[in-house]
């Protein structure tokens, strides 16, 4: 029974993981395109998974798929908005980055490119809320594409093993993979609502 059960066990747990890394590699870049949804949520929940499975080799595919997606989304971001500055109509992708990084996020991200350089890629990955204007700063300093994938590349890294170690701490606590998942869901989303949540406090005392 017990080899049976190992024998059909196998099969569904290639199966889940032949959809799972596309799946989670899509997600990653088109959230690094789009973002709304929670990527860091999704690499934290990845994660948690894959501690309960052939852990290390499906932590170490998780740590690729999401750095690898997260860096070629926001290569296509960036190669968007560099089209929308050449162009005398804009582009959609320059407004939807413009909107998303206020005045304020903005001003500050310019004086700390200039004054850190690419080594702000990597903060601006780690910090809720901090890719955008950071991503604009460079864009408006008209940084070209290589400079710029240059330092985002560690950026990324950065950012997928934050995420991961989030997954891991969730998955060690708990014994079941949904209760991990649920977890590090809610912590993710607190994390990611707290810079907002901030602002709004300081704005009411003003």
């Amino acid at each position: 029974m017990l080899a049976a059960a190992a024998t059909t066990g196998a099969p569904l747990e290639s199966t889940s993981q032949a959809y799972g890394y596309p799946s989670l590699f899509l997600l990653v870049l088109v959230g690094a395109l789009i973002p709304v949804v929670p990527t860091g949520a999704l690499v934290s929940s990845a994660t948690v998974v894959a501690l309960h499975r052939s852990a290390p080799f499906s932590l170490a595919l998780v740590f690729v798929t999401a750095s690898l997606a997260a860096f070629l989304g926001d290569a296509a971001l960036y190669w968007l908005g560099r089209r929308g500055l050449g162009s005398q109509s804009g582009s959609r992708w320059l407004e939807a980055l413009r909107s998303r990084a206020p005045e304020e996020r903005l001003n500050q991200a310019r004086e700390k490119l200039a004054e850190h350089g690419t080594s702000v890629l990597v903060l601006s990955r780690l910090i809720p809320a901090g890719r955008i204007p950071v991503m604009l700063a460079c864009l408006l300093a008209e940084w070209p594409l290589r400079r710029f994938a240059r330092g985002n590349l560690p950026a990324c890294l950065a950012w997928a093993l934050t995420y991961q170690v989030i997954g891991v701490l969730g998955g060690s606590l708990f014994a079941r993979p949904w209760e991990g998942v649920l977890a590090v869901v809610l912590l993710t989303v607190l994390v990611s609502a707290a810079p907002g949540l901030v602002r709004r406090v300081r704005g009411e005392e003003r």
